[in-house]
């Protein structure tokens, strides 16, 4: 998987984010997703503010948002048959390789660790994954949705060993 990232905020390490770059390529590869792109832009609580603002309509900062990106929102055919072409909806599904973006707030990220009493790199890596997920189709609006996110989400983390401590 190819994962830009870029820090705003300049705190981000180099070993933080080949953590978090290695990480995210693990649950890639769990989930099935090697194949695809994606963007993580490490910011300050002001700046996920006026993004949870702006996509979510939620007027406060948090601690990680997701934008999930739908191709089916940015196909465009000359022929409207090639739509319902089952084929072609797979070929597509490989084709567009970009799932999605995340903004990661440092500033909760520091907080919530302190919060929760576990290590900044466990925070970090939770918010990684928390976004990934979503981006790729996991949510938490239902207690079953809940069940297998959060599950997935824990089992990579173990996996990768980010336990908490």
């Amino acid at each position: 998987m190819f994962i830009e990232m870029t820090d705003e905020t300049g705190q981000v390490s180099a070993e933080m984010q080949e953590q978090i770059q290695d990480l995210l390529q693990y649950a890639a590869k769990k989930i099935g997703k090697e194949n695809k792109e994606m963007a993580v832009t490490f910011v300050d609580n002001a700046r996920v503010h006026e993004v949870n603002l702006e996509y979510r309509g939620i007027d406060r900062p948090t601690d990680v948002v997701s934008l999930e990106y739908k191709p089916e929102n940015e196909i465009f055919f000359y022929e409207e048959d090639l739509l319902d072409d089952p084929d072609l909806a797979e070929m597509m599904e490989d084709f567009d390789a970009y799932i999605g973006e995340l903004f990661i707030s440092i500033e909760k990220a520091q907080e919530q660790a302190a919060d929760y009493g576990h290590s900044f790199e466990r925070e970090m890596g939770f918010l990684a994954v928390h976004g990934f997920l979503h981006i790729n189709g996991y949510d938490h609006y239902t207690p079953e949705e809940e069940a297998e996110m959060f599950g997935l989400q824990e089992e990579i983390l173990t996996a990768y060993g980010l336990t908490r401590e």
